[in-house]
C-alpha cells in the first residue's frame, strides 16, 4: 500500500496496513534544540522520510528581543512576542459595528504577496494559484496524498480576530444583524479558496478553527449550530459530494459539538487527547469520525518521562485504534519538550504502527 493509500483507508475506516502519524516543530523548538533535534530526526526515517543533515537551518534561527507588531490582510494588528510561535491580536478592525459599512475584506483569488505576508499563521494565504495547481498536479502524478487548506482560525477565530473575543461572545447572545453580514464575509473569502481546491482536484480539505476552552467548548451546541453550523456547512458539503475528505482542527474541550460537526460533513476530527479525554474521544468520537489525534503538549511531552511518553501512545493505540483503521497521530512540539522525549515520542510511534495488524 502507498502511504496515499493507506492514509485513505484509515480515514475511511476501511483497513489500512499501518497507523499514520505526523511531527512537527515549531521554529521556536528549532531554534532550542537545534543539533540535537536533528540527530533525533535522522534515527526514526519512517516517520521523516528522505530527511538529510542541514535540510533545516537552525543555525540561522535567532530569538529577536523586541516585539513585533503587524497588520494582516484583514486589518488586524497583531503582536508577536516569540519567533517561531502565534501572536496574539491587539487591534480588532471591526471592534465597533459602526465601521462595518467602509470595511473590506480580502480578496484570496488576487492577492498581493507583500499584503498577505502574515508570519502569524499556520497556513498563510496562497499568493499564486497557479503554482498550487501545477504542485498539487504533480503531487497526484507521484500518487501522494493531495491537501488544501484553509488559513487556522478560518470562521470562527477570524471572528474574534475582527471583532475582538468580548465583543464576539456579546454578539453570540444577543444576534444583532451586524454579525450575520460579518460571518457571510468571512464564509465568502473562505468559500472562493474552497471552490479553487476543489476545482484542481484534493484528497483532503484541512482547517483548523480552535473551539474548545481548557474545560468546555467556548459556544455551546446550541448557540453554535445557529450560527457556525450553516457556515461550516456551506464551506465543507462541496467537499464531501466531490470525494473529499474533510479535517477540522480544534484546539481545547469540544466533545459536546460532535453532532454538529458531523451535519457539516467532517470526517477527520483532530481533538487534543488528554484535554477531552482518552475514554470520551473513544465514546463520542471512535468509528463516527477518523480520529487525527492531537498528543498532549501541555503536561507528558514537555515534562513526562520516556517511559510516560510511551505509555500514553500504547493506552491511545489500545483505546482508540481498530483494524479498520480510524486513528492517526499528529504531536505539535513546543519548548520546552526536551529532545529525548521526542525521541521517545518517535519511537513509540514506531512502535506501536502496525499494532493492530501485527497481534
Amino acid at each position: 500500500m502507498t502511504d496515499r493509500e493507506n492514509y485513505l483507508r484509515n480515514a475511511s475506516m476501511t483497513g489500512p496496513q499501518w497507523t499514520p502519524a505526523a511531527v512537527v516543530f515549531s521554529g521556536a523548538t528549532w531554534r532550542e534544540l537545534g543539533k540535537d533535534l536533528e540527530d533525533v530526526i535522522l534515527r526514526h526515517p519512517t516517520l521523516w522520510p528522505g530527511f538529510k543533515k542541514g535540510d533545516v537551518k537552525y543555525g540561522d534561527m535567532h530569538q529577536r528581543e523586541e516585539v513585533r507588531i503587524e497588520s494582516d490582510a484583514w486589518g488586524c494588528q497583531w503582536e508577536t512576542a516569540i519567533d517561531g510561535l502565534i501572536g496574539i491580536v491587539r487591534e480588532h478592525p471591526l471592534d465597533d459595528w459602526s465601521k462595518l459599512a467602509g470595511y473590506q475584506p480580502p480578496d484570496p483569488l488576487h492577492a498581493d504577496p507583500n499584503q498577505y505576508r502574515q508570519p502569524t499563521m499556520i497556513y498563510p494565504y496562497v499568493t499564486d494559484w497557479d503554482k498550487v495547481r501545477r504542485d498539487l498536479g504533480e503531487a497526484r502524478a507521484r500518487g501522494e496524498l493531495t491537501r488544501g487548506s484553509l488559513e487556522h482560525g478560518f470562521l470562527f477565530l477570524r471572528l474574534t480576530y475582527v471583532r475582538g473575543f468580548e465583543n464576539l461572545m456579546i454578539d453570540l447572545a444577543a444576534g444583532p444583524p451586524e454579525l450575520q453580514t460579518l460571518i457571510d464575509m468571512v464564509t465568502d473569502f473562505n468559500e472562493k479558496i474552497v471552490r479553487q481546491y476543489l476545482g484542481i482536484g484534493i484528497d483532503v480539505m484541512e482547517a483548523g478553527d480552535d473551539l474548545g476552552t481548557q474545560i468546555s467548548s467556548i459556544t455551546g451546541a446550541r448557540t453554535f449550530h445557529r450560527w457556525l453550523t450553516p457556515a461550516y456547512q456551506r464551506l465543507f458539503l462541496p467537499c464531501r459530494k466531490a470525494g473529499a475528505h474533510v479535517a477540522l482542527h480544534s484546539d481545547g474541550y469540544i466533545m459536546d459539538l460532535m453532532d454538529e460537526f458531523a451535519q457539516c460533513g467532517i470526517t477527520i476530527v483532530n481533538p487534543q487527547d488528554l484535554v477531552n479525554g482518552i475514554d470520551a474521544i473513544a465514546r463520542e468520537v471512535k468509528g463516527r469520525f477518523c480520529i487525527r489525534l492531537d498528543i498532549d503538549r501541555q503536561k507528558i511531552l514537555p515534562y513526562g518521562t520516556r517511559c510516560d511518553v510511551r505509555a500514553l501512545i500504547e493506552e491511545e493505540v489500545r483505546k482508540l485504534g481498530s483494524p479498520r483503521g480510524g486513528l492517526e497521530f499528529i504531536a505539535g512540539i513546543y519548548p520546552p519538550t526536551p529532545a529525548d522525549n521526542v525521541d521517545a515520542l518517535a519511537g513509540a510511534l514506531e512502535e506501536f504502527r502496525t499494532y493492530w495488524w501485527d497481534r
